[in-house]
Order: C-alpha cells, then sequence, then structure tokens
C-alpha cells in the first residue's frame, strides 16, 4: 500500500500518474503552485483546527490537485513530497525559481537600504527568495526588498555542518510539525538542518529513519549521528551530548545522550536505530 503521506490519493481523487496503483473516483492532473507566505501550514484535514503535519516555506512549490470553496488547496510538497492541505491563500501562480534561501533562523526584509525602516516581510531559514541584484550591504529581490547579504546564500552554497545549524535553534519553541525559529519538531530541525547542508531529507522520523545514513553505534557516537527512537530523533553534538527538539523541554535542548535515553525509556521506547550521515563539502 502506497503511503498516503507521500502519494496523493483519497478515495474521491488522486494524481493521475497514480492510476493503475490506487482505487479513486477521479484521477486529475495537478497543477503547480508557489508558496507566498513566509510559512504555509499543512494540514492533515481541511480545517484550521486540524492536526499540523508540516509546514511550507515560501518559495516552495506545491502540486495541487484539489481547491475547495471553502478555501483550501490539497497537493504535494515539491520539496520533500508532502502530501497535505494548505490555505489557497497561501498560493499563487509559479514565479520565478527562487536563487537564494534564507540560511539564518530568521530575516527581515527592508523596503530599502536602512535597518532602520519597518520590514516588509519576516522570513524563517529555507525560505526561498529570488534575488535580482546585490550591494554590499544587503540582496534585493523583485520587490526592491533588501535582506542582509549574510542572512541569504546562493541555493548551491550549502552549510559545511549541519549540526551548527541546529545548534542555532537551541532554545526554540517545541511545535509538533513545526520547520521554523516560531516553533520546531525534532524532524522538522533534523530536515532544515540538513537542507541547509544540501542533504536531501524526508519530513517524518520514520521516514528519516529508513532512508537517511548508514548504521553505527551508540558507543562509536559521532558529531551528526542521527540517534532514533519509535517518533522521535536527536542529533549527535560529539560522543556524548546531543540535540533535539522535544516535548519534555517544550523546546530545541541541549542534554546528555545518557539522560536523554535514560529519559525516553521510561516512557516506553529505547533507541531503534543509530544513523551515520556522510559529509558533503560546498561545490
Amino acid at each position: 500500500m502506497l503511503d498516503p503521506r507521500l502519494n496523493p490519493y483519497r478515495r474521491d481523487i488522486a494524481a493521475k500518474h497514480l492510476q493503475g496503483q490506487v482505487e479513486a473516483m477521479h484521477f486529475v492532473d495537478g497543477v503547480v503552485m508557489e508558496v507566498i507566505e513566509p510559512i504555509a501550514d499543512v494540514r492533515r484535514e481541511p480545517a484550521h483546527e486540524a492536526a499540523l503535519d508540516t509546514q511550507a516555506l515560501k518559495g516552495e512549490r506545491v502540486t495541487v490537485y484539489e481547491n475547495s470553496d471553502e478555501g483550501w488547496a490539497w497537493g504535494q510538497l515539491e520539496s520533500d513530497g508532502y502530501v497535505g492541505y494548505l490555505s489557497a491563500n497561501a498560493l499563487a501562480p509559479v514565479g520565478a525559481a527562487p536563487t537564494h534561501r534564507v540560511c539564518v533562523p530568521r530575516t527581515f526584509g527592508f523596503p530599502g537600504p536602512e535597518i532602520k525602516l519597518p520590514p516588509m516581510i519576516a522570513l524563517p531559514m529555507s525560505a526561498g527568495i529570488d534575488i535580482v541584484r546585490e550591494t554590499d550591504r544587503f540582496a534585493l529581490d523583485a520587490f526592491n526588498w533588501h535582506y542582509p547579504l549574510a542572512h541569504v546564500a546562493p541555493l548551491y552554497k550549502h552549510a559545511p555542518d549541519f549540526v551548527a545549524v541546529a545548534e542555532s535553534f537551541l532554545s526554540v519553541p517545541y511545535l509538533w510539525g513545526g520547520k521554523s525559529s516560531l516553533g520546531i519538531d525534532c524532524s522538522g530541525l533534523v530536515q532544515v538542518a540538513l537542507q541547509q547542508a544540501g542533504i536531501a531529507a524526508q519530513r517524518d522520523t520514520y521516514m528519516q529513519e529508513r532512508t537517511l545514513g548508514e548504521q553505527t553505534s551508540l558507543g562509536d557516537l559521532r558529531r551528526g549521528d542521527l540517534i532514533f527512537w519509535k517518533g522521535h530523533v536527536a542529533i549527535a553534538i560529539d560522543a556524548t551530548n546531543i540535540i533535539h527538539a522535544n516535548a519534555h523541554h517544550m523546546m530545541v535542548f541541549r542534554e546528555p545522550v545518557t539522560d536523554a535515553i535514560a529519559r525516553i525509556k521510561t516512557s516506553g521506547s529505547d533507541v531503534t536505530s543509530i544513523k551515520r550521515i556522510e559529509k558533503r563539502s560546498n561545490p
């Protein structure tokens, strides 16, 4: 059975490319749209009170298979293949492709070359921007909004250490389904940090455990290793400490790995695997 979180199908409608693989009343071609809000919530059902599964960030592409009269778009994110419901107001026809991404936890876009001006937008890490011009201090988009030059990076330029990226989120509040410095969950932290290092990662913990890295052991724990429990993941800072977004501390927290393993074990979960990710350098 295909995973419905990664394959756009329901009983009433499905993506046309899944015809013959799933059962549905209608099969349709999708329309590619662009996320224009800084953060767009992706929900499990078309309701604002529905569970938050993940978030899409500005500049991401979404293939939309259905638009409802209530203002919901049902579609699939291009970046990691996640399927869910977004507010249709967060989407627009595709414009110019992003050339840069935000490389700090959060940045502002100012209406001119002066940081004392009230910002026009606040963008989270990994949001995509089409930069058309640079000055010695700012990167400018097509709206002439000015982003601090040090806060954006060309898409081809990658962070050398994804653990350091994760550490920049220390004390950010825990938010189930979150992917920004306003709130983030354990697998969101891993995904965003790896993305900055040029390493693609799927969204949920079980997906990451299945697809990322090679198996290693706790006795050989190194910086950058991922430690998995059922429904949880942490990043090793070194042989004895980890960083993770967790509901116990309700934030991104650094702690000894032995403390985390003992605490999580009392809730009924043992470590299920430890994965080592191949390091990549900038091109």
